[in-house]
């Protein structure tokens, strides 16, 4: 199909924008605590993350990161005023940036920032603070055997597939769960209404970023919706790239969901998603307060749970986390027959 080109004064009008916009980033970061470069070696993996107010989160997301072998971590705090500055600079490896600019506006640039900064040849895992993630293979070659393996294909970006994880009993019940307890008891899923894209369908709504992705498996595909979609109706995207290797042509963390100028590996890592943890009414109330983000998801949950107080996202359709291998079975996570063979091969 035809396009018209758009008129120079449009192309520079954007172009103006594009500059002031990264100016007005370049000059809010602070640099608070720890390195202000890159420590991590060649072959170890720097973790990079967005934080606001995250001390709930802070001790169990350190001690899972820290047992899949993360020496380094990249928080760009976005105006904490709870104690987790404190809680981040008692803690080794750390590095602390700060930006008050309007998380929603700036959520990607402050994310690549970062991994730019630290990890530049180097491999960046981006994690939220409500995400534990994980992959086959961990108990056999660890997270240094992973992307040594994918170095050897040539590959510089791993998919993963976020699972909400929820409990059986109603939100309001466990709004104040500490998150320790929260991995152990939010132990129940729901895979059935999960919607799958192709890769490089523009229905994605960020086919822009994707196109320049090569793909090991070309069958690869986007997945959207899962009980977030079914309870609510949000047109929730559950793949992301977040283990990428920041060489040459990537431009990491380019959308909240994905990188571009990546070579996405032929199988898919899991992420235990806990949005639901931590008062979920209470932070999209605030969320809204405060305008936040612009997708409406936060007013679509909060209006859901505000009409039914009693609200569970367990139904029986529901099932106890059943681990990677059933969530392949069940084609949730993409696997990798190449890959399959090297673990058995790593486990003689």
């Amino acid at each position: 199909m035809k396009t018209t080109k758009r008129p120079l004064w449009q192309r520079l009008r954007d172009r103006l924008n594009r500059a002031v916009h990264h100016r007005r980033l370049l000059s809010s970061i602070r640099h608070l605590h720890g390195p202000a470069t890159p420590q991590a070696t060649l072959n170890e993996v720097t973790l990079v993350t967005l934080v606001r107010d995250g001390a709930y989160y802070l001790p169990a997301f350190f001690d899972h990161y820290r047992s899949l072998g993360i020496l380094h971590f990249v928080f760009i705090d976005n105006g904490s005023t709870d104690a987790t500055l404190d809680m981040i600079r008692a803690e080794p490896g750390t590095v602390i940036l700060q930006s008050h600019l309007p998380w929603g506006q700036f959520e990607n640039d402050l994310r690549r920032y970062a991994a730019v900064r630290y990890c530049r040849d180097r491999w960046c895992l981006f994690a939220d603070m409500d995400e534990i993630f994980d992959f086959e293979g961990r108990s056999e070659i660890g997270l240094d055997g992973l992307t040594n393996y994918l170095h050897s294909r040539g590959m510089t970006a791993l998919m993963a597939q976020m699972l909400e994880m929820f409990p059986k009993a109603p939100l309001n019940t466990v709004a104040q769960m500490p998150y320790d307890q929260v991995l152990t008891q939010f132990h129940h899923c729901d895979v059935s209404t999960v919607r799958a894209l192709d890769y490089t369908s523009p229905d994605t709504g960020f086919s822009y970023f994707l196109q320049g992705n090569t793909l090991e498996n070309p069958n690869a595909e986007i997945l959207f919706d899962g009980i977030r979609g079914k309870v609510f109706g949000e047109n929730c995207c559950l793949s992301k790239h977040p283990l990428v290797f920041v060489g040459e042509g990537v431009e990491p963390g380019v959308h909240p969901h994905c990188s571009s100028g990546v070579r996405v590996a032929g199988f898919a890592a899991l992420i235990k998603h806990y949005k639901f943890a931590n008062d979920a009414l209470g932070r999209d109330r605030a969320s809204i307060a405060k305008a936040s983000i612009n997708h409406g998801e936060d007013r679509l949950r909060a209006e859901h749970m505000e009409r039914s107080p009693d609200l569970s996202l367990w139904s029986s359709s529901a099932q106890e986390f059943p681990g990677i291998p059933a969530l392949q079975a069940q084609e949730f996570l993409m696997t990798s027959d190449a890959y399959k063979t090297h673990l058995a091969e790593a486990s003689q």
